[in-house]
């Protein structure tokens, strides 16, 4: 029912054009896993809605194509996010080099300076990894980011990713609350043990 949802959310997922961005999304929205999955072209979209201490949020997700020839979508696909989910793959290090180009590119088209992001290293069931978990953590901590591994194959972390980055957008009030302002909502009910079930995996910073 409408009456329980708290707010609707604008999430981004961006990152390397082959670094599991639509899998990982359909693996949170559908719980579905496909390896045959082939390049996003242009902008794909889902609706979840998920629960976070007790609140219902309604997620508009948005994943876009990787690939430089769809970099025209961009503007308006940046507006108005509220949070950003950032993925490389583990396996292939040019990925995590080029996480320095999409900040660059979130800092020109987003709308909010307060948005929240999460650094996704996905593929970690993989064994041929090129990057250690530390090196992921460090540039997230180096950008006050979220910071989580992940496996879209086999579920590991997918759902904490999104709940931890709901769960911090929900917490930080000026993001979500002018598009609610009609509906007073106090967030004296939100938890504030931090990291909940989600301890193992995340780094809330």
């Amino acid at each position: 029912m409408t009456e329980d949802i708290l707010t609707t959310l604008k999430i981004l997922i961006i990152g390397e054009s082959g670094v599991g961005k639509s899998s990982l999304l359909l693996r949170f929205t559908d719980d579905t896993f496909d390896p045959e999955i082939g390049a996003t072209i242009g902008v794909d979209f889902k609706v979840k809605t998920l629960a976070v201490d007790g609140n219902r949020a309604k997620l508009a997700i948005w994943d876009t194509a990787g690939q430089e020839r769809f970099r025209t979508l961009t503007p308006s696909y940046y507006r108005g996010a509220q949070g950003v989910i950032l993925v490389y793959d583990v396996t292939r290090r040019e990925t995590f080099a080029k996480l320095d180009n999409w900040l660059n590119e979130l800092d020109t088209y987003c709308t909010r300076n307060d948005l929240v992001k999460m650094l996704v290293g996905n593929k970690i069931d993989k064994e041929d990894h090129e990057l250690e978990r530390e090196e992921g953590l460090k540039f997230a901590r180096k950008h006050s980011m979220l910071f989580i591994e992940a496996s879209a194959k086999t579920r590991d972390g997918v759902q904490c990713a999104f709940e931890e980055l709901v769960e911090k957008i929900l917490q930080t009030p000026g993001l979500w609350e002018s598009v609610n302002k009609t509906r007073g909502v106090a967030l004296s009910e939100l938890s504030e043990t931090g990291q909940g079930g989600c301890g193992a995996y995340c780094s809330l910073l």
